[in-house]
């Protein structure tokens, strides 16, 4: 008996996962290119693998199937009528995993067609339109739509499946989502070069900063959030408003202080439209954070995004 008919008349058991019964896909390739070419060596190379690994793929499927498939002789490799037979229905295996991975393909191409992020507020208006250039440079087809918000609206929008990523800045992450910080942010207190503020010798004191009607961003944004946290609880605003420019526009114009991030106040600070004032005894460090839903770490566009936010 040779050494195929020994391998082929070890049966393989009945039942158990069908990933057990039948070869896996590069198998049925090597099996169809014997086909092809008549040839082993022939075969072993259009795949990519080297002649002894193509034997021994094709001598593991024949003990898989429990026949033999391949005659080998001196002048070329020819299919058994067995092999035949299972290369007809490898070849509509075949055909059925190239019209699956061509679906899969269109499937990551819509994926990849958009990218919709739900930002809070400084992040949207300060940071990541630098992000969304440098992604637009490496997936210049991905259509990107932003909806800027609060930390509270950003993690709706996630988790109601309308939004593909989102960055908030609160002092935590909200209930049903995952995280990464991505950047650090300060708080600052700012007033206009006008306020009594901006002539102050020492450092305001936190509890001072407490007890003062503030020009503050409505509840639910991060800004309020980690303020609010760090002093142990705030005056009633002075103004509150849904928007940082918002803010400091009534800021400069006069109205009264605020607290901002350094981030958004940069410009205001360098033409001194606006003053910074020290505050002691009080920490206004903030981190802030990419968040998707839990489970769902991003793919395509958004992991890429997620990836420009650490460089």
């Amino acid at each position: 008996m040779s050494d195929v008919e020994e391998q082929a008349d070890v049966r393989p058991g009945p039942g158990g996962p069908l990933a057990h019964r039948v070869p896996d896909l590069g198998a049925l390739e090597l099996l169809l290119a014997v086909a092809r070419l008549g040839s082993l060596g022939g075969a072993a190379r259009e795949v990519g693998i080297s002649q002894p690994a193509a034997s021994s793929r094709i001598r593991s499927m024949e003990r898989q199937l429990g026949v033999a498939l391949v005659d080998r002789s001196p002048r070329g490799s020819r299919l058994t009528d067995a092999g035949a037979l299972v290369t007809d229905w490898a070849r509509r295996i075949v055909e059925a995993a190239e019209a699956f991975d061509a679906g899969a393909q269109a499937l990551r191409d819509r994926r990849d067609s958009r990218l919709r992020v739900a930002a809070s507020m400084t992040i949207a208006e300060y940071l990541l339109p630098g992000w969304l250039l440098a992604l637009r440079a490496g997936r210049p087809d991905t259509a990107v739509s932003l909806l800027a918000g609060n930390s509270t609206v950003v993690a709706e929008r996630l988790l109601s499946g309308e939004a593909d990523l989102g960055f908030v800045e609160g002092v935590s992450v909200p209930a049903g989502l995952d995280s990464a910080v991505i950047a650090h942010d300060r708080l600052i207190v700012v007033t206009a070069p006008g306020h009594a503020w901006a002539r102050r010798r020492r450092p305001l004191e936190a509890s001072e900063l407490a007890a003062t009607p503030l020009i503050l961003r409505e509840k639910g944004s991060g800004t309020r959030q980690v303020l609010d946290a760090a002093l142990g609880g705030l005056a009633r605003p002075l103004i509150e408003l849904s928007s940082t420019t918002a803010v400091k526009a009534a800021v400069v114009s006069g109205a009264g202080p605020a607290v901002l991030s350094e981030l958004a106040v940069g410009e205001e600070l360098a033409l001194r439209r606006l003053v910074r004032v020290p505050v002691e005894g009080v920490a206004l460090a903030r981190d802030l954070r990419a968040v998707w839903p839990t489970g769902h770490r991003p793919v395509g566009p958004a992991r890429d995004l997620l990836s420009l936010t650490r460089g």
